[in-house]
């Protein structure tokens, strides 16, 4: 699975996945604010280090729009997206660390990660495709199958489906969820919704949950045919 010789570091490694999660968002170029504003640092610090990047074949800079992974880029910010997830699941798994917690370290030990070490963990876990939060995690020759999801923010009465994914970003939503007792699988059926952005009122089994603002935002869904029989929701498959 190695991505060739590239001359890595932590910095490059994290601007080549932020610029991959970004380009993921628009088919536009990605803008030096926007990159400055995932990393948390000022435009100014990016444009030196999107001069290495492009130095080291792994993106291109579009004028005056901003830029774009090449090939390479791309496959070095899967790879690095590969090995944040399998750890977030081998944390929760195997050392049964809570959910809200397995990204901080994720986001640490997915530069240390060797490619044995990895091939073993994904082993252990039985080469899973989703991590704690429902992402997909990348296969080893760095396929990444995304699958069409719709915001929870979205939907409206009389709407049903599986709740696949959540944004592992925000600690406290997870643990709020996680108190909730909600996790990805789990069914559910719109019941009502207040209008001009306000919550939503669903089942979850014979659970009554509401839900709003930016936790539906970034809870993401797989909705059931509207046609298909209703079955009777249990909360979790």
């Amino acid at each position: 699975m190695a991505t060739g010789e590239i001359v890595r570091s932590q910095a490059v490694e994290d601007y080549a996945k932020a610029i991959f999660a970004l380009e993921g968002r628009s088919s536009e170029p990605v803008s030096t604010n926007a990159l400055a504003a995932r990393l948390g640092i000022t435009p100014g610090s990016v444009s030196a280090m999107l001069k290495k990047l492009d130095e080291l074949g792994l993106s291109t800079h579009v004028p005056y729009r901003g830029v774009r992974l090449t090939e390479k880029g791309r496959r070095l910010a899967i790879e690095i997206v590969r090995h944040h997830r399998l750890l977030e699941l081998f944390l929760a798994e195997a050392l049964e660390m809570p959910w809200d917690r397995v990204h901080a370290e994720a986001e640490v030990l997915e530069h240390v990660l060797s490619e044995d070490l990895e091939a073993l963990i994904s082993a252990k876990l039985g080469h899973p495709t989703l991590d704690p939060h429902g992402d997909p995690i990348p296969t080893a020759d760095l396929q990444l199958d995304e699958r069409t999801t719709r915001s929870l923010e979205s939907l409206e009465p009389g709407d049903r489906g599986t709740f696949v994914r959540v944004s592992d970003a925000d600690p406290e939503m997870l643990r709020y969820l996680a108190g909730c007792g909600i996790a990805p699988g789990d069914r559910f059926v719109v019941r009502s919704r207040q209008p001009f952005g306000g919550p939503l009122f669903l089942a979850f089994g014979a659970r009554e949950q509401t839900i709003g603002g930016e936790l539906a935002h970034a809870m993401r869904v797989e909705l059931e045919d509207p046609l298909a029989p209703a079955e009777e929701l249990d909360g979790r498959d």
